[in-house]
């Protein structure tokens, strides 16, 4: 897929430079500093596996692939890390690439061939670090007028995300279980958030943080004390982040793999003076989401789940009104007979995509990597949600635009 194709059918929806900032929030809306409407039209960039760097720098450069994310007509990035990296943020590429062999318990070579590839297409990592890699990265999303949200992604660098990985719930939490929680260390994460907001701050364009992917309770977690540990622990997270970056977004996801607010309906909205006008919720649906599956087929039903498990927030006047981001979703990119999807992931994909375009919000596909570094022990993992081919050079799917436009629109405002 020629960049210059993509962005003559998306040309009205490419990213606007000179976006000023920083971004607030007021209402359900996302306003620049001067008070325009900002809708988030994101891709999600992994960097949260082993080798605690961006994936695909071994297959372009970081300006090539800024490039065509632009092209495309994103405006943001939700990209990836690891408290792992956030609390040791300066090792070597070089060194970073081996640590991910011996971590995964995989060939150190070609793990180490990869960063030779790395260095080939960006000169860089020569010499550099994988906070450094994050640097280059961000510097050329905003070189393109494209915008970043750092995501913490998980505690311990792997992939994510299951109930038995150890990076599910807070280790402080009530009801502690090995499987879910043994990686989740409380204070490495909020030390880890901290640093990663103040670092944040000489970072060009980076507009907001997540504080969590997918959270997620086993058996009685969440359940034991009625969401307390939800309500407390996002709340002193937020508030470190705040005060170490007071101009950033903080986005925030519900239980059960951020699929569930449905307790700041039912019970009580989370406290966000201490950060307010830069709250935004966050949310997660694919086809296989757990917490629809009773809906799975019908999409009016479905519609009606989304409502009632997040999108409620949405409902202007309300104590728990903000801004709603779909944060992930996306859906099987290699072929199928409806413009490149499967019947099965066209009938989700229409749906989401209505439910998404009806109330204008903003949103964020599942994912840009055509491949993985390294996935679950499998070198050069071969994505099958990528946008990007696994040569990170163009579109897996060339109707993929065409399937995104409604979304790109802004039909709505304050």
């Amino acid at each position: 897929m020629k960049i210059a194709y993509v962005a003559a059918i998306l040309g009205a929806a490419l990213p606007v430079l000179g976006v000023n900032l920083p971004l607030k929030t007021s209402s359900r809306w996302i306003l620049d500093a001067d008070g325009n409407r900002v809708k988030l039209r994101c891709i999600n960039w992994a960097g949260h596996l082993e080798a605690n760097t961006p994936e695909g720098l071994n297959k372009q450069s970081v300006d090539y692939i800024a490039g065509v994310i632009a092209a495309q007509g994103f405006n943001c990035v939700r990209l990836t890390y690891s408290i792992d990296h956030a609390l040791n943020p300066n090792v070597p590429l070089s060194e970073a690439f081996t640590n991910a062999a011996t971590a995964a318990g995989v060939d150190v070579n070609t793990m180490n061939s990869m960063y030779t590839q790395v260095v080939a297409k960006n000169p860089f990592a020569a010499s550099g670090t994988n906070r450094d890699a994050y640097a280059a990265v961000i510097a050329a999303l905003w070189n393109q007028g494209v915008m970043t949200i750092l995501d913490n992604h998980v505690s311990k660098a792997s992939w994510c995300c299951d109930l038995t990985d150890g990076n599910g719930w807070w280790d402080q939490g009530e009801g502690y279980i090995a499987a879910n929680s043994r990686f989740f260390n409380t204070d490495n994460w909020l030390n880890g958030l901290e640093s990663i907001a103040q670092w944040a701050t000489s970072q060009p364009g980076v507009i907001g943080m997540g504080l969590r992917n997918e959270i997620r309770e086993l058996l009685v977690q969440g359940t034991i004390n009625g969401r307390e540990d939800w309500y407390n622990f996002l709340t002193q997270a937020a508030t470190r982040v705040h005060q170490a970056n007071p101009d950033i977004l903080i986005l925030m996801g519900g239980t059960q793999s951020s699929t569930d607010l449905t307790h700041i309906r039912t019970e009580k909205n989370i406290d966000w003076s201490g950060w307010a006008g830069k709250h935004v919720w966050e949310w997660h649906a694919y086809s296989f989401t757990v917490t629809f599956a009773l809906a799975s087929g019908n999409c009016d039903l479905l519609k009606q789940a989304y409502g009632l498990f997040d999108g409620f927030v949405l409902t202007q006047g309300e104590s728990y009104t903000a801004p709603l981001i779909l944060s992930e979703f996306g859906f099987g990119q290699a072929g199928g007979p409806n413009q490149g999807l499967s019947d099965d992931d066209n009938a989700y994909f229409q749906c989401i995509r209505d439910y998404v375009v009806d109330n204008d919000s903003e949103w964020a596909i599942w994912a840009l990597q055509g491949s993985y570094y390294l996935r679950q022990g499998t070198f050069d993992w071969d994505e099958q949600f990528g946008v990007l081919d696994t040569n990170w050079t163009g579109l897996r799917n060339p109707d993929l635009p065409a399937l995104l436009e409604p979304m790109f629109q802004v039909t709505q405002g304050p």
